[in-house]
């Protein structure tokens, strides 16, 4: 018999990495099934240029709360007034800019800081009296719904002037007017895009492999970056033959940007996971862990008045029931996404697939005809199942 040591079948190899990175992998075939059962359904609606251009503005706001309510969560907290937030901070902005006449740069940077404000009121009682962050929010939630509808004085307020319209509604210039029916400046945008993910995930997988982790093996990390390249390239390619990048795509793409980076490159992202993980061991360590609490609410007071903005630019007036059921939204996007309901786990990835899982399925229901009623039903056991496979994998 031959010494020879018999190296282990590369199927297996493959299998034990689908094995530990399930949930992974499972969120980005999830979102490709929703998408193809809604495209089939809706008889191709879904991804005509038009409505994935009204797919972009109708969540971009979900997006953008998700960013933050990841990092809530990820530390052991939730997270229940971020709806209310963005409705009271909309009627502010609509106050301050339809009935004063303030001009919406200075008006925008005052709801900016107003909901900064705003979640350090909030985030100063979780992190320095440990209050539970369910009743201090929750408080939240009714206390800026009162405060919202006292404002506007039970009335809708608008509209706002083109200029802060466009925060939602515009697009970017063209630098080629003359292209035709598509617009080929958002369309070099989206592959460029495209291709610096590809360059990402490629230095990132050889940073692993000169650390001796465990990596991607080469034919998943190959096949998963094409479609990545392709998907990204052919959504693009999409919007740019209806009007081009919408502006608050652009300002979503930054923000997932920047909070990645935060996350995984920054010392302060990974003490917000150990946190998250024991913050007993992490405050013996030396982390200041009432610090971290208390700036991940102020960062998501800021992102709330962000959506609100956002929403009301959109509807181009502020009403009263503004953010109503946001939280819900947000908050399952997140555990959607991966996210753990015990703290410490989670990725920004994650959460804007969580995100866009809620989109497809809130727009693709509602061109079937499904009523809000049934629509309810869906998303509450889609987000059950979602936390009970969580469990599962913290039992496992």
């Amino acid at each position: 018999m031959s010494d020879k040591t018999v190296a282990a079948p590369e199927p297996r190899k493959h299998a034990g990495f689908l094995k530990n990175n399930l949930r992974e992998y499972g969120m980005l075939l999830s979102l490709f099934a929703i998408m193809l059962f809604f495209q089939v359904g809706t008889e191709g609606t879904l991804l005509r240029p038009l409505n994935l251009t009204n797919l972009v503005l109708q969540n971009s706001y979900i997006v953008i709360m998700a960013l933050g309510m990841l990092l809530v969560i990820v530390t052991g907290h939730i997270d229940l007034s971020v709806g209310s937030v963005a409705g009271f901070v909309g009627a502010v902005a609509a106050v301050l800019m339809v009935r004063y006449g303030v001009h919406f740069i200075p008006a925008t940077i005052i709801c900016l800081a107003l909901g900064g404000l705003i979640g350090a009121a909030q985030g100063y009682w979780v992190a320095y009296f440990k209050i539970p962050s369910f009743i201090v929010t929750l408080a939240g939630m009714l206390v800026f719904k009162g405060l919202a509808l006292a404002i506007l004085q039970g009335q809708s307020v608008g509209p706002f002037a083109p200029t802060f319209q466009k925060l939602s509604s515009g697009f970017i210039p063209e630098l080629f007017p003359d292209a035709g029916v598509l617009y080929p400046t958002s369309l070099l945008i989206g592959a460029a895009l495209a291709a610096a993910l590809v360059a990402m995930n490629m230095k990132a997988r050889a940073r692993q492999q000169s650390h001796g982790m465990e990596a991607e093996p080469y034919g998943f990390f190959v096949f998963k970056n094409a479609l990545l390249f392709a998907a990204i390239v052919y959504f693009t390619y999409l919007i740019a033959s209806h009007r081009g990048l919408p502006n608050v795509l652009v300002i979503m793409m930054a923000l997932i940007g920047i909070y990645a980076f935060i996350t995984t490159r920054t010392t302060v992202g990974r003490q917000i996971y150990a946190v998250g993980g024991n913050a007993k061991a992490a405050k013996l360590s030396g982390i200041k862990t009432e610090r971290l609490t208390f700036f991940t609410f102020v960062n998501m007071g800021v992102l709330a008045a962000l959506a609100g903005l956002v929403f009301a630019a959109r509807l181009n007036t502020a009403t009263p029931k503004a953010g109503l059921g946001f939280e819900l939204d947000v908050i399952a996007a997140c555990f959607i996404g991966g996210a753990s309901a015990y703290g410490g786990i989670g990725r920004v990835g994650g959460a804007v697939i969580g995100a866009l899982i809620m989109g497809v399925m809130n727009n693709g229901m509602s061109i079937l005809g499904i009523g809000i009623d049934y629509q309810q039903v869906i998303k509450g056991l889609v987000l059950l199942g979602a936390v009970c496979l969580d469990v599962y994998n913290q039992k496992r």
